[in-house]
């Protein structure tokens, strides 16, 4: 979830309105405050929605939903006469950019932190984390046109932003705050992405770190807009987004040709929906005329085409419109959760704990009585985490993710215990022991079912440590089981062992394989285990040869 600082003055100037009426209505479009300051408030939105990353798209929507400018915002695009070429050993780095010139801005500090927020906003949301997105923003009034995007030599230098000296871009990457961040996303290439001028000066090194000479300050009026990435549908609603709330701030948006290409269409995208499958999925009674009305309060260009269809112009910021419900959620929400008439169910139940729920609800009891502190990690994973770290090869039942949004989330968890070990390397700075444990569902083919896993971390973590904890836990299931030699390569030879359980395997314990902990970037001895949780239903994994 992102949460946006919404300074109070600069919301008022934007939307007309007193904070106090944008307080009382704001979480009535699906925000909730956060915390209320002097002269700001946070406030959080969900990811889904990265145009309200900002003061001006927070004052463009709640000008709609408070009915004081409805309907389809309009953004004229004007030729800048400014150009860009891309040079082709970037195909395998970064290929893809998109640009713009936003000219008349008048800045304050407020407006340019507003900016400087929603691009970071926009790096974790949109960009995961820069990977798939990176966004800068310059002084166009201090560098020349046309402009240059380069595969350079990393011995390339220039002045980093915020810094006062002159640096290789191998420098940055080990010196900078920044580099140190993200050099693991062009670290492995030979050559970096630069963008330069006609004069040669440096305008950035994305995506990691824009430079010195194009630095954004109260005095600048003019902006050149770059969004450099790995997917070209990222890239260019990111560059949207940046374009229509500086847009709001009063800016006047002119393209760019990039190798041929002009850019960015402010165009709306056309959807034709039927009233009455609006009205079946959310309950209501609406007739084409207040559907109608209730979309250009969400600040959707909508018009009436018969008794069952209205056409919809989607504003092209609005990237989270991927099917019609889409659109019938924002008819709900402007229709207002507040006018919705609480009423008793027809029927009535009582519910208990599902089985499931008590089994894990038994371990976690156990594991935290054992000193053990509760992780929730992700369902998601990817090869290098769950298999190539941990020295296992990938099984056949192993379910893929057919279309994954990162590197990171290819696949969905088959095993908690690889994920714990992510855990501690993430907190390896922190004080030792480290003892983690975690429970929840792992999938294997189309059979879910619920797994237990527990590592802990100090420098005289061994098998007998783990092997003394897993008898405990076993113990406080009552559960009986044997072990015999596992082969299981995430483990150190000789200090590992596989639990049976009524002659199933169940699971594995023991000392974690130097390599293991190396692969996960730690230097400390670890040991730990995992537990098939459908021992207590008198299931386990697999019978044994």
């Amino acid at each position: 979830m992102a949460i946006i600082t919404l300074p109070y003055k600069y919301l008022e100037s934007l939307t007309g309105v007193s904070k106090d009426i944008i307080i009382d209505r704001l979480p009535m479009i699906a925000a909730d405050i956060e915390r209320y300051e002097d002269d700001h408030f946070d406030v959080e939105f969900f990811p889904d929605r990265p145009d309200m990353f900002s003061t001006e798209g927070v004052a463009r929507a709640m000008r709609g939903f408070l009915e004081i400018e409805t309907g389809l915002e309009k953004y004229d695009v004007r030729p800048s006469g400014i150009s860009f070429s891309v040079d082709e050993g970037l195909k395998e780095i970064r290929p893809y950019i998109a640009s713009a010139v936003i000219r008349g801005l008048n800045f304050t500090e407020e407006s340019i932190q507003s900016l400087m927020g929603l691009q970071e906003a926009l790096h974790w949301a949109v960009g995961r984390g820069r990977a798939k997105v990176a966004i800068g923003v310059h002084d166009l009034d201090r560098v020349k046109p046309p402009f240059s995007y380069i595969a350079s030599e990393r011995s390339r230098k220039f002045v980093p932003l915020d810094f006062d000296r002159s640096m290789t871009m191998d420098e940055i990457l080990k010196e900078h705050p920044k580099g140190k961040d993200y050099a693991h996303l062009v670290n492995k290439f030979d050559r970096f992405p630069l963008i330069v001028d006609s004069e040669d000066n440096v305008l950035s090194f994305p995506p990691i770190i824009n430079g010195e000479l194009t630095k954004v300050t109260t005095e600048t009026g003019n902006i050149l807009l770059d969004c450099t990435g790995t997917d070209k549908k990222a890239v260019m609603i990111a560059a949207n987004i940046i374009c229509t709330a500086l847009a709001e701030a009063g800016g006047k948006v002119e393209s760019v040709d990039v190798s041929g290409e002009i850019m960015p269409s402010l165009e709306p995208a056309e959807r034709t929906v039927k009233v009455s499958e609006c009205n079946r999925l959310i309950g209501f009674n609406l007739s084409v005329e207040s559907m109608t009305e209730m979309l250009e309060k969400m600040r959707f260009g909508a018009e009436p085409l018969d008794e069952e269809n209205v056409r919809v112009l989607i504003p092209c910021y609005r990237a989270d419109i991927m099917h019609d419900w889409d659109i019938f959620e924002d008819v709900a929400i402007a229709y207002g959760f507040d006018n919705l008439k609480a009423e008793l169910p027809d029927t009535f139940t009582i519910g208990k704990e599902h089985v499931l729920q008590k089994n894990m609800g038994t371990a976690r009891t156990i594991m935290a009585g054992l000193g053990f502190i509760e992780m929730m990690p992700f369902t998601l994973s990817n090869e290098r985490i769950m298999y190539e770290n941990m020295q296992r090869s990938i099984p056949d039942y192993a379910l893929f993710v057919l279309h994954p949004i990162s590197e990171e989330q290819t696949l969905v968890r088959t095993d908690i215990l690889p994920l714990l070990m992510e855990t501690l390397k993430i907190n390896q700075h922190r004080e030792l022991p480290q003892k983690l444990f975690a429970t929840g569902d792992v999938v294997h083919g189309r059979e879910t079912f619920q797994k237990v896993a527990g590592v802990t971390m100090h420098t005289d973590a061994d098998f007998s440590e783990i092997y003394a904890i897993f008898d405990a836990f076993m113990h406080e299931l009552g559960v009986e089981y044997t072990v015999r030699e596992s082969e299981d390569q995430a483990f150190i030879d000789g200090r590992r062992a596989d639990v049976f359980v009524k002659d199933r395997l169940a699971g594995v314990f023991g000392e974690i394989h130097p390599q293991v902990i190396q692969n996960f970037e730690m230097d400390q001895p670890v040991s730990g285990f995992e537990l098939d949780l459908r021992i207590l239903n008198g299931q386990c994994s697999r019978n044994t040869e």
